[in-house]
């Protein structure tokens, strides 16, 4: 019978043997430009806070020779820990044991660390690596699979839930990074996909790369998949933790406040001119945003991907608030399929977790064509349009120049239950562009005109001075205010200080039926 000594010294050795990573595995890792799941840990959270569960674990299986070989956790690192003092859950997956493959036990941890997120009310962060199914374990893996995807479900909208593929991510296991509420990628040595090249070129009879199919700057670029690309993972990691700075715990939590050094009355005359004379000319709305949030500080999300709109997260007078805006230098910020639904899950995310819009509106319309017709923007540009209208956050909007046709309606209008709108004096509100208008209008009257050109021009000075403009919107009470564009910070800053008391509550409802 062994002794409490002999017991304590067993519980050591089985510790250090849990926490051992195979010297060559590791070396593989490192030769891929990867780290090992514990040294990803260590990277990102707080030195010394990690608190791991279930090391101890070890598959069930003994088909294949299984048996012989059953390694202490079994291919995940789970438990819980702290980021900038903050608490969350997280599971690593472990490249170098079985190849990250889940099987039954590997599942299971995940899914107890996912429960546990959920009842402390804490983010849940997934480090991906992972070969895909244990194929030794046959349809328990599926059945493993299926279990994370519920839990994804259950919990989304209530914790925060972080996913970083930092290798590959393939077939039924990249439906938990895809339901979850950002992902974070790795140039180089990450990819997801549904099928890989082989099957393709089996299939299809393409011949396509893994960096090109389900690399990092094809989900980031192409797809709309992926939310950030790092060049490396100790950037990756740092991408995590500011994006975890402007996040509550939960959904019972206001986002955190950070004492602000920036002056809330700070204007910037670079605002009053940034706003070309021409109205085709283009210009960065980005520039408008740094201006207007505390030191310039604005966290872009999904910065590759359908560019003719804007988001990300930033601070106003020390409290986070999602933006959303359209950018006149890409496509004219004009609103498609891919802008819309980009926006739409951003508005979704930030109405489910307390995070007040702001939303800055250049936008002409919608793009015309058959390819967007066909692609079904009517479906697509609903997504945007519910997604403001269900937002129950306090909701500021600033119409820099355009705002057009239904789109303008669709970019956080007063008609949808905005809060606070206001306008430059550059600003245009209107059915359509004014030269358009004009030709509609006084169609008949250019054609008999003498002097067509000349009589078009005399239209189109007179209706730009009687539409053109915030006023007419403003005599409605459409707009709130007409201000000047240096006034921009201090504005929303006091709007902001009044709607962050906002009590808006929806019909009683088991859910909407968005246009999906």
């Amino acid at each position: 019978m062994k002794t409490t000594i002999e017991r304590i010294e067993d519980l050591r050795r089985r510790r250090e043997q849990a926490r051992v990573t195979d010297p060559q595995a590791a070396e593989r890792q490192h030769a891929r430009g990867k780290l090992t799941a514990r040294e990803r840990i260590d990277a990102l959270l707080d030195p010394g806070s990690f608190v791991e569960l279930d090391a101890f674990a070890v598959h069930r299986t003994s088909a294949f020779s299984m048996a012989s070989r059953k390694p202490l956790g079994d291919g995940v690192v789970t438990g819980h820990g702290t980021i900038d003092g903050r608490s969350v859950c997280i599971f690593a997956q472990d490249f170098t044991i079985f190849g990250g493959s889940l099987g039954e036990v590997f599942a299971e941890k995940i899914c107890k660390v996912m429960d546990l997120a959920l009842r402390m009310g804490v983010p849940c962060i997934g480090l991906n690596d992972s070969g895909g199914a244990r194929i030794q374990e046959g349809v328990v893996s599926l059945g493993g699979y299926a279990e994370i995807f519920y839990r994804n479900v259950v919990a989304s909208g209530v914790i925060p839930q972080l996913s970083v593929i930092a290798g590959p991510c393939a077939g039924g296991a990249v439906y938990s990074p895809a339901m979850t509420d950002f992902i974070l990628m790795v140039k180089g040595s990450s990819q997801m996909f549904i099928t890989g090249p082989d099957v393709i070129k089996t299939v299809t009879n393409e011949d396509v790369g893994f960096e090109e199919l389900g690399g990092a700057m094809a989900h980031n670029s192409r797809s709309g998949v992926a939310h950030f690309a790092a060049d490396d993972e100790p950037e990756v990691f740092e991408q995590l933790r500011t994006l975890l700075s402007f996040l509550p715990l939960n959904n019972l939590e206001d986002p955190p406040y950070i004492a602000p050094t920036d002056d809330p009355e700070r204007m910037d005359d670079a605002l009053q001119t940034i706003i070309p004379d021409n109205p085709r000319k283009p210009y960065d709305i980005v520039q408008v945003i740094d201006a207007v949030v505390d030191d310039g500080i604005f966290f872009e999300v999904q910065p590759f991907w359908a560019r003719n709109i804007v988001i990300g997260f930033a601070r106003l007078d020390g409290y986070p608030i999602g933006v959303v805006a359209n950018q006149p230098a890409h496509l004219a910020g004009v609103l498609d399929i891919d802008s819309s639904v980009k926006a739409a899950r951003f508005v979704r995310f930030c109405d489910s977790f307390n995070i007040p819009l702001v939303t800055f509106v250049d936008v002409p319309g919608f793009l015309p064509g058959t390819q967007q017709e066909y692609g079904g923007i009517i479906r697509h540009g609903a997504k945007l349009l519910y997604a403001y209208c269900e937002a129950t956050v306090p909701k500021l909007t600033v119409i820099t120049r355009k705002a057009y046709g239904g789109a303008y309606d669709v970019m956080s209008s007063k008609h949808i239950r905005a809060d606070f709108n206001f306008a430059w004096p550059t600003a245009e509100i209107a059915v359509m562009g004014v030269d358009a208008a004009v030709k509609i209008i006084f169609r008949r009257e250019l054609t008999e005109a003498k002097d067509p050109a000349a009589r078009q021009a005399e239209l189109v000075e007179d209706y730009q001075n009687r539409f053109a403009n915030p006023y007419v919107a403003a005599e409605r009470g459409y707009v709130d205010d007409v201000i000047e564009p240096k006034e921009t910070r201090p504005t929303l800053i006091r709007a902001l200080r009044l709607a962050r008391n906002k009590r808006q509550s929806l019909p009683a409802r088991k859910h909407g039926n968005i246009p999906l």
